[in-house]
């Protein structure tokens, strides 16, 4: 069984939620986010027997993005879970342009990242898009929009990159830090409402998304494909 002792494993969006799982889950060389104090928490707080560096990117910066890839080297895989918050605006009667800087990160800083990365033999890049791909609950079109381009383009780039492997991960609803602009009353419902819908009768913890991150890594014969890791949401 293959492992990841040894490899270089970049992660954009390290210092918290499932970045951060994927960091604690894979020996990484590399985490990275946008945040200082979250990097040094990061770095203090991963017990690895691998080494943790931190990196500081603007992913809605192409400049930003493609200098933080040149400066770190070879690598073996590229993960990008980087996005922003979730908040009213994201919410219905969303308007599509303010949505811009979201994509911005969510998308063209993971392509540009995955375009000018240099990767080593047997490397991959994943993505991250989210359950509104497959079934948006009412006014979330932009977002799944949003994702829904992440999704078409993981088998664009599988082939383009090829022989680098690339996929995506769409997690359904995580306990993350993601939901802390939201008022604890709000975020508390919809935490209970989503347990109570999903077939395996519980909210997410990022350890569990991560999982399939690892996966992907690993599995050399898979590119192109999208995992749904959201408990049974679709069947919901």
């Amino acid at each position: 069984m293959s492992t990841l002792q040894g490899k270089i494993v970049l992660v954009v969006g390290g210092s918290s939620g499932i970045g951060f799982a994927v960091a604690k889950y894979a020996i990484i060389s590399h985490a990275v986010d946008t945040t200082v104090k979250e990097l040094t928490a990061t770095k203090a707080e991963l017990k690895l027997p691998g080494e943790v560096d931190g990196e500081i990117v603007d992913g809605e910066e192409s400049a930003s993005v493609k200098s933080l890839v040149n400066r770190i080297g070879e690598i073996d895989h590229l993960v990008w879970t980087s996005g922003d918050s979730i908040g009213p605006s994201m919410t219905p009667n969303t308007n599509p342009f303010e949505s811009s800087d979201v994509f911005d990160v969510r998308f063209w800083g993971a392509i540009i990242a995955a375009q000018n990365a240099k990767f080593r033999s047997g490397g991959s890049v994943i993505l991250t898009t989210g359950v509104p791909v497959k079934k948006p609950p009412p006014g979330y079109s932009v977002i799944a929009g949003i994702g829904g381009a992440i999704d078409a383009v993981v088998r664009g780039l599988a082939v383009d990159l090829a022989p680098i492997r690339v996929n995506a991960v769409s997690p359904g609803v995580v306990d993350t830090e993601i939901w802390g602009n939201l008022p604890v009353e709000t975020k508390n419902k919809i935490m209970e409402d989503t347990k109570a819908k999903l077939l395996v009768k519980h909210v997410a913890k990022p350890e569990e998304i991560a999982e399939a991150y690892i996966f992907l890594m690993k599995c050399e014969y898979i590119t192109g494909q999208r995992i749904d890791v959201d408990g049974g949401n679709s069947y919901a």
